[in-house]
């Protein structure tokens, strides 16, 4: 599930900012999404027991960071929550529009707000298997149109929409503004965890659990890698600056107004079905964590004043879910800018996915042997998600 929310939002922001902008944030963020992804590995593996990342955290830091690093994921998994939720709303909407389903935008309505979100919250309520049986198709669908519509929108190129190089000081600022939709773009180290753990039961030599995890990653990270940076570049020569301020002022994603502006029912119906697909599957990747995070924190909280075992479990998952459907709507409902919510948010990721990492093979002896320059760009970037947000206020 990769190829999310990040691969949708990544042209409108390229076509904000500019291709050299974009190309001076690929340098940066790239080869730091390796570095880090294989160092988040690495400690995984050096753990004696086979367990998520926040127990490996406890393990090695003690039950203080567990529970910070815990409250830091419950931040990243609402943040895309949020950001799924919006997407999905009004990318709908604007595809019925564009194909002429309906004859107004449904998305200025509540009451379609709440319709879309209570449909998909039913379905992803179903369970894992569910939700595997349907995002599997999916990722496999998504991965095929991002290559496939990067050579159909070659005869749209238009190299006038490269422009000008920009002056040093604005192609740094924009570059640090850019770097969270470059990283969201590829970036899968939320999945790294699982896919450790699920190597470590099938292998019984840690050794052989941990250099198979790693080819993996090595492998996936090629083949997005080369396929995201070919559908990114394609994309951008072929739609505008002025499509992409249209497309953030609307709150859609560059694969919906793609389908308003390019002709052909080739590339309608591809943008359509990557968008759709891709977002999907990154709300139903995330939101069994969402539930669970937020149906422990209920417990948590509940079972200071009555016995656990009372706890109707069924009565919980269905309030739960009535819950997350509500707080969705009603953040729908503030048409908050995609773009801004995805920069507010890297902080987040810079905290867990980089500092914290490097942190850990500074304070524990056993990680110490990965130590080197890589730990130190790593954290570099680290610092500038962090400082992302920020650079908002120096446009």
């Amino acid at each position: 599930m990769a190829i999310g929310g990040g691969i949708v939002f990544l042209p409108v922001q390229i076509g904000l900012k500019g291709i050299w902008v974009f190309t001076l944030s690929l340098i940066l963020a790239y080869p730091a999404i390796y570095l880090l992804q294989e160092l988040y590995l690495k400690t995984l593996s050096e753990s004696p027991e086979c367990e998520d990342y926040s127990s490996v955290i406890t393990q090695y830091l003690g039950a203080n960071w567990g529970v910070f690093l815990g409250i830091a994921y419950f931040i990243m998994l609402l943040k895309g929550m949020l950001t799924y939720s919006l997407a999905v709303t009004f990318d709908s909407a604007s595809y019925f529009h564009t194909y002429g389903l309906s004859s107004i935008l449904l998305s200025d309505y509540l009451w379609y707000g709440l319709l879309v979100l209570t449909i998909l919250v039913i379905i992803a309520s179903q369970g894992e298997k569910l939700l595997f049986r349907i995002s599997g198709p999916m990722v496999i669908v998504k991965l095929a149109i991002v290559v496939l519509l990067g050579f159909v929108m070659i005869p749209y190129w238009d190299f006038n929409n490269i422009g000008a190089f920009p002056d040093i000081l604005p192609l740094l600022r924009d570059a640090v503004l850019t770097l969270p939709f470059t990283l969201f773009s590829i970036l899968f180290v939320q999945i790294l965890s699982p896919m450790n753990i699920a190597y470590r039961k099938v292998e019984s030599d840690p050794r052989r659990a941990t250099y198979r995890a790693i080819r993996t990653n090595r492998i996936a990270y090629i083949i997005l890698a080369v396929s995201v940076i070919f559908f990114a570049f394609s994309f951008t020569f072929a739609l505008s600056h002025e499509q992409a301020v249209e497309a953030a002022r609307n709150n859609i994603s560059a694969m919906a107004i793609a389908a308003q502006v390019i002709p052909g029912n080739v590339v309608k119906i591809m943008t359509a079905v990557l968008n759709i697909f891709a977002i999907l599957t990154a709300f139903f990747g995330i939101f069994l964590g969402f539930q669970e995070a937020i149906k422990g924190i209920i417990v948590n909280i509940t079972t200071r004043f009555i016995a656990k075992e009372k706890i109707n479990a069924k009565v919980l998952t269905i309030g739960v879910s009535v819950f997350i459907i509500l707080l969705l709507w009603a953040w729908v409902s503030t048409r908050f800018p995609i773009l801004l919510l995805q920069q507010i948010g890297a902080p987040v990721y810079g905290i867990v996915s980089c500092l914290i990492p490097c942190y850990l093979v500074y304070r524990v002896p056993a990680l110490r042997k990965y130590k080197g320059l890589g730990i130190y760009y790593i954290i570099l970037i680290g610092l500038m998600l962090c400082a992302s947000p920020f650079f908002k206020f120096f446009e």
